[in-house]
């Protein structure tokens, strides 16, 4: 994905930054918990073709806070 490209796409929710996923092909939103596709190169914006990232993909607790 075109790096500059990168730096100007918001996740389309929170109009927060989104980070991309190679191997998955795919723009993550952290705030939002959500995974939007990229299709031939193209990403696709809309929330309701996202899809919601499971447990494995939220961050560790702090050290010292209750599990």
């Amino acid at each position: 994905m075109d790096s500059h490209l990168l730096e100007i796409l918001v996740c389309p929710v929170c109009k927060g930054p989104l980070q991309h996923d190679a191997q998955n092909h795919e723009l993550i939103c952290k705030a939002d918990k959500l995974a939007f596709p990229v299709r031939d190169g193209i990403p696709v914006m809309l929330e309701n073709e996202a899809r919601p990232l499971g447990n494995t993909d939220t961050p560790a607790p702090h050290p010292g806070s209750p599990a």
